[in-house]
């Protein structure tokens, strides 16, 4: 991985018990584990065609803004 973004990340006490027991039998660390479930959210919203239309309709809004702001 080249380009890292450094990011904190507050989890409730029960959630990171659960992500460092996943991350020490699967012997990876928790960042690592952390990405894995990051990449699975991400990779579940693109193929969410409801997420899909709302993220359309966002853009389509912060597009219009955009364009007022430059006149």
């Amino acid at each position: 991985m080249s380009d890292i973004k450094a990011m904190s990340l507050r989890l409730p006490e029960a959630q990171a018990a659960e992500l460092q027991a996943i991350a020490r039998v699967d012997g990876v660390s928790i960042s690592d584990a952390a990405r894995e479930a990051i990449g699975q959210q991400i990779a579940a919203k693109k193929a969410d065609k409801d997420f899909q239309a709302r993220l359309k309709k966002r853009l389509k809004e912060d597009q219009e803004v955009l364009r007022r702001l430059a006149g």
